[in-house]
């Protein structure tokens, strides 16, 4: 490959990544309202908004180019979140209540 085969390469995989990261970015913010819940603890709202800080400022462990630090952090984010809100909810029974 010449190496404006490879910079075609590098652009599509940097577009990929930034794609996925503003849909995680989306989704993060869609997971919002489980923050009304009350009974979500403290930790799980501070990542909440931990995520969203680092997802949008311009310091990174990883130059922004490639944003897999940015889908690592908006990834624990949901999970935390999720997580959390599953446990606060009571279990339904077999028959759906």
């Amino acid at each position: 490959m010449d190496g404006k085969a490879w910079f075609t390469v590098a652009v599509i995989v940097a577009l990929g990544l930034a794609v996925a990261a503003a849909v995680l970015f989306a989704r993060v913010l869609k997971t919002r309202r489980l923050l009304v819940d009350s009974g979500i603890p403290l930790r799980d709202k501070a990542l909440f908004w931990v995520a969203v800080i680092y997802t949008v400022s311009p310091a990174d462990l990883i130059p922004d180019p490639v944003y897999l630090d940015d889908i690592g952090v908006l990834l624990l984010a949901l999970r935390s979140l999720q997580a959390a809100a599953a446990a606060v909810r009571p279990a339904k029974g077999p028959d759906g209540v």
